[in-house]
């Protein structure tokens, strides 16, 4: 009878150990994820801030509205000097299309000259003042194309300063790049931005990564693409078990950092390596995961 009870209470003791989440992991670590800074790129006045922190975004959703007030204005100023330029240019074209007439009748001119000259109906000096009138309107024809080509030129100026100032434009609308959570809010409407100041930070939440150390002995076990259970403190008696992906690990030793193990460990080489886990919502950034190899 005395050893039925000591059996029963070996029992009770082990279930109450499992139930309590005493276990022996492989390997420790903390949640991380990829934090993403997002600045501005161009400078202004912040006329709209979207989201706060907390706020989950999509990629390409609208986060922050930046003046663009002095670049409309700049473009309206470069759109009618192009419009000036262009009226311009089209004297140009019409100016040589008259000179071309000109030349036209000064080439039959001389067809002629050249006939009456061979009948002596015309002096040489007629025909050689023709032949200077046709020189001097080919000199005026290049001049004007001359002055066309300039036009063109400016034009193009005109087109690359347009194109500069609508890609000014387009910066002045600030979106997020991927899909994440806006994790810190750093301007207010009102604010001056300059390119470069930060607005937010954003980070993709799901899914995390723990990154976690594993001593040497048990490195030949981890390998990337094997599946692992992730452990992680559902309260102070019990722990949650999530899966996970090893996607990365580290090719050099180092020492244990002092957030994982003790002060008597830390001198221990260990290796680390980074666990991909879906994250429902429970996981937190810096919050400290375990993992257990499935041999």
């Amino acid at each position: 009878m005395k050893r039925f009870k000591y059996s029963y209470i070996w029992m009770m003791l082990l279930l109450s150990s499992c139930g309590n989440g005493n276990h022996r992991s492989d390997a420790y670590g903390n949640f991380e994820s990829t934090e993403i800074i997002i600045s501005a790129e161009a400078a202004g006045k912040v006329m709209a801030v979207f989201v706060e922190e907390g706020d989950p975004v999509m990629a390409g959703d609208v986060i922050c509205l930046i003046d663009t007030v002095p670049l409309h204005l700049q473009k309206q100023q470069l759109i009618a000097g192009k419009t000036a330029v262009m009226t311009g240019m089209r004297k140009i074209s019409t100016a040589i299309d008259v000179q071309k007439a000109q030349k036209q009748m000064l080439e039959n001119d001389l067809v002629r000259l050249e006939k009456m000259k061979a009948g002596n109906a015309a002096t040489a000096k007629q025909y050689d003042d023709a032949t200077g009138q046709m020189d001097v309107i080919d000199r005026q024809i290049d001049n004007t194309r001359a002055q066309l080509d300039g036009i063109h030129a400016e034009l193009t100026l005109a087109d690359a300063k347009i194109a500069s100032l609508n890609d000014q434009l387009t910066r002045c609308t600030v979106k997020a790049p991927q899909v994440g959570t806006i994790l810190s809010k750093l301007t207010e409407v009102g604010e001056l931005l300059t390119p470069g100041r930060p607005i937010v930070k954003l980070a993709n939440l799901n899914p995390m990564i723990l990154r976690a150390y594993i001593s040497g002995d048990m490195l030949p076990q981890v390998k990337i693409g094997h599946e692992v259970n992730v452990l992680i403190d559902r309260d102070g008696n019990a722990n949650d078990t999530l899966p996970g992906t090893i996607t990365w690990v580290s090719s050099t030793a180092e020492f244990t950092p002092k957030i994982i193990q003790t002060k008597q460990e830390r001198v221990n080489q260990v290796y680390a390596f980074k666990v991909t886990v879906p994250n429902d919502g429970r996981i937190k950034i810096g919050m400290p995961g375990e993992v257990v190899l499935i041999k």
